[in-house]
């Protein structure tokens, strides 16, 4: 991911009204490592019950505003866009405001993701040698691959008017 200044950020939400872009809490911009991460993702320290994804489609930012469901799923849940059969971490129900006419209406999309947005760094750990000759390298680069393409999927549902 192409690295991002606070003005790009707070532009490219698609679902957020102008107040609550001004208003979120952003993370380090610069210590967050770019060259391996395919979005951004983070939890608002102000709002612990709001989340942030940013993600490039079709060659510019675009970001969603999420809403942490108050209950939490009961049962160990996987997480949607790390798909993550081994979490070390947590996975919470968010919600996201459609962009638009539609969440104006009050139309939204739900997702099941990692509590503090791990997910990036969950692809990118190694994977146990499943057979013999299993190449673990390049199981990574598949699930760095397939955790872009879904999290790209869900922005791109959210802001689809």
């Amino acid at each position: 991911m192409l690295p991002l200044d606070e003005g790009a950020i707070r532009a490219s939400f698609c679902n957020a009204s102008r107040r609550e872009s001004a208003g979120a809490s952003l993370p380090d911009l610069a210590s967050f490592p770019w060259s391996e991460r395919d979005h951004l993702a983070w939890r608002d320290a102000k709002q612990p019950l709001l989340g942030y994804v940013v993600t490039e489609l079709d060659g510019a930012p675009v970001g969603v505003l999420l809403r942490q469901a108050e209950r939490t799923p009961r049962a160990r849940a996987q997480c949607s866009w790390c798909e993550d059969v081994q979490l070390p971490n947590d996975v919470v129900f968010f919600s996201a405001r459609r962009a638009g006419a539609a969440g104006r209406r009050g139309d939204t999309l739900g997702t099941l993701v990692c509590a503090h947005f791990e997910c990036a760094v969950n692809v990118r750990r190694r994977p146990p040698l499943a057979y013999p000759g299993f190449d673990r390298d390049a199981e990574v680069a598949r699930r760095i691959e397939s955790l872009a393409q879904r999290v790209s999927d869900f922005v791109r549902r959210v802001a689809a008017d």
